[in-house]
């Protein structure tokens, strides 16, 4: 039987979130019903709210997140009820080209749940934010969203392997191919690019420079791996980040903010045939212009990284067993706990840059 619970829902642009009463429904053919058990509070949530996605108002928020599976619609055989999982927004269909090309991360075709989860009080659908919609007690996916991994970890800090961390491990890693003795450099210090930094510090690079205008983003990348560390806002980064790397510039540099000016940092602070990865989201009105002589006199390549490149069923298992073993710090990377009725107030502090990640915890 379709079920009633608790979900935090965005009715109209810039309006305050609310919490209240959702039906979901029983899982069909290819879903899952997923018990929530944590959920990050996310940059792209807050999007959401704002109407800078769509206007498919009303929107469920929350997607960075991990539970128990409830229940599987028919034909259903990657997860069972009580499996524990990760939610991903980017279940592969296995049958597009890039799929058929063995190039799943580039699934062309992804899908979310067919039904759709209403408003208790007049059936209204509800939009889930990135086909999940986690902060709820209990949501539907299409099964493929739904990851198994090491029961034994904490919630709250794989599930933000769902969105944010996954963006900025991959990007450094899958992306940027980073690797042995590389040089890399990371603009842009939240929750994305702190990731790309402990990527780039697991996959062996040397030296690791993080830049931010806010030095207390600029220590929690120290903590999670950087090197060095770089003030935008009282130094020239691109000549630093030259100083850092032997006067060279960087093999690997991550653009974590996505504007104009830290993407064209990132093309100055890159050594000869080099890569620059574009993993922060920019505005549709954004433009760039570089110099094509130098495009072409540098060599190496200039990339974007859509969900870090990542596999989820290949990637999530791999990031919690780094974790579990102590080389993979996801608790550094929750600021704080709190309940699903506070996530209005989780919003004003990441706005503020208070927070890595609040977690609403279920």
């Amino acid at each position: 039987m379709p079920q009633t619970v608790k979900g935090v829902i965005a009715r109209a642009k810039g309006a305050p979130v609310e919490l209240v009463d959702i039906v979901v429904p029983d899982p069909g053919p290819g879903e899952a019903v997923v018990a929530v058990q944590a959920c990050g509070v996310c940059h792209t949530d807050l999007h959401y709210r704002e109407g800078g996605i769509n206007d498919d108002f009303p929107f469920l928020l929350g997607h960075e997140a991990a539970g128990v599976v409830e229940a599987v619609g028919e034909g259903v055989t990657n997860v069972a009820p009580g499996d524990f999982v990760i939610l991903n927004w980017r279940a592969v269909c296995g049958q597009c080209r890039a799929c058929r090309k063995g190039k799943p991360w580039y699934c062309f075709a992804t899908h979310n749940a067919t039904q759709k989860m209403t408003l208790a009080e007049d059936g209204t659908e509800l939009t889930p934010a990135l086909g999940i919609g986690a902060f709820i007690e209990k949501t539907l996916v299409a099964a493929g969203q739904c990851t198994k991994v090491d029961p034994d970890a904490d919630p709250a800090a794989v599930g933000l392997l769902g969105c944010g961390v996954m963006a900025g491990f991959g990007a450094m890693v899958n992306t940027g191919g980073v690797g042995l003795g590389d040089t890399a450099a990371v603009i842009g210090c939240g929750g994305v690019g702190n990731a790309a930094i402990a990527g780039a510090r697991i996959a062996g690079a040397t030296t690791v420079v993080a830049v931010d205008v806010d030095d207390r983003k600029l220590e929690q990348a120290r903590a999670l791996g950087a090197t060095h560390t770089v003030n935008a806002k009282v130094m020239d980064a691109v000549e630093a980040v030259k100083q850092l790397t032997g006067g060279f510039g960087a093999d690997v540099v991550v653009d974590a903010v996505g504007r104009p000016e830290t993407y064209r940092q990132a093309f100055d602070m890159r050594d000869l045939a080099g890569t620059v990865v574009l993993v922060g989201v920019p505005t549709p009105d954004m433009t760039v212009e570089l110099p094509l002589l130098e495009v072409f006199g540098r060599g190496g390549s200039l990339k974007s990284s859509w969900y870090g490149d990542c596999l989820p069923e290949r990637d999530f298992p791999m990031l919690v067993d780094l974790y579990r073993q102590g080389r993979f710090d996801l608790d550094a990377f929750v600021s704080e706990r709190i309940g699903i009725d506070d996530v209005e107030e989780a919003f004003e502090k990441m706005h503020a840059g208070d927070v890595l990640r609040s977690v609403v915890v279920l």
